[in-house]
């Protein structure tokens, strides 16, 4: 469709339910759902639906919870006729993305995702890393703070740049909790430690860097039917192999979020349906443009309202 773009929610973006009342009322939900589970080698539906919190939130179970939901929303709204002309998707979404440009299948997108969510949590023992968001600081100045306070041994690096008004930060404990603090001192409207596991899109996730790169070259990819934003670079692509090669560099790569609404923007994109647990990107996306139209298909009832609301406009 001219002038539409899907977007996909990367991690965070999980509830415990997520999913369900696809599973409920499609059969081809369940069969996915049945399908990726064999992959993955555990019952990931029955942790979708039922838990705990602790286990979704697991990182090797996150990524392909996050994935299967937002392809079933995408398989959804395709069967109203509805596509796009472009897609992005924050972090682990942009391989959700790339399942929807055809680049890769959507069993080999739930291994890899399962996969890079377990060799980013070895990265990193527990407890060495953190994240902060930091909200209301441009991020020329949080940059400019983790320069300062980051050594060889001890880092702090730019980790996702959201939306103008937020900057996360990722990198080894102490200087992320100096780096957070110096940044309410200098003005920022709050400043806020991430209950996250690892420290995601920093250099610290080399290790985890290395052994996907091994898995993506096993993986069969092809060139794009639309053109996919990528996090790394904030621009179209539709390359099989620069595709590959961005979700290598995006594991200790800043997400460069704010660039990627902007080149939505420059691409003539007036609306955008987030598809996935969450409204996250869509909302940041209707505070950074206002005239862009945003929608959400995440259950039945959004898919109708979504489809109800593309016909009347």
């Amino acid at each position: 469709m001219v002038g539409t773009a899907f977007i996909f929610p990367g991690q965070g973006s999980q509830f415990v339910g997520m999913g369900k009342d696809f599973f409920d009322n499609i059969p081809e939900a369940r069969k996915m759902y049945e399908e990726a589970s064999e992959v993955l080698g555990v019952d990931i539906k029955s942790i979708c639906f039922n838990g705990p919190e602790e286990v979704l939130n697991l990182t090797e179970n996150t990524q392909p919870a996050i994935l299967i939901h937002s392809i079933i929303a995408l398989k959804m709204l395709r069967g109203h006729d509805t596509n796009c002309m472009l897609a992005a998707g924050h972090s682990l979404g942009e391989y959700s993305a790339l399942v929807a440009a055809g680049a890769i299948g959507f069993l080999d997108a739930v291994r890899l995702v399962q996969l890079r969510g377990r060799f980013m949590q070895e990265a990193v023992p527990v407890g060495v890393g953190s994240m902060a968001a930091i909200i209301g600081l441009s991020a020329e100045t949080i940059r400019e703070l983790c320069e300062e306070d980051s050594t060889d041994g001890s880092l702090v690096q730019l980790a996702n740049l959201n939306s103008p008004e937020q900057t996360v930060i990722a990198g080894h404990k102490e200087p992320v909790e100096t780096v957070a603090g110096k940044a309410k001192e200098s003005g920022a409207k709050k400043s806020v430690l991430l209950p996250v596991s690892a420290p995601f899109h920093c250099s610290l996730m080399k290790p985890a860097e290395i052994k996907l790169q091994k898995e993506l070259e096993k993986t069969d990819f092809q060139d794009l039917s639309f053109p996919v934003i990528t996090n790394v670079d904030a621009t179209p692509n539709t390359s099989a192999l620069d595709a590959k090669e961005a979700l290598r560099r995006q594991v200790c790569s800043t997400v460069r979020w704010v660039e990627t609404m902007k080149s939505m923007v420059d691409q003539g994109i007036h609306t955008v349906i987030e598809l996935g647990p969450g409204k996250v990107l869509s909302g940041l996306l209707r505070r950074f443009d206002k005239s862009i139209k945003c929608y959400q298909v995440n259950d039945p009832g959004s898919l109708e309202r979504t489809v109800s609301a593309l016909k009347q406009s």
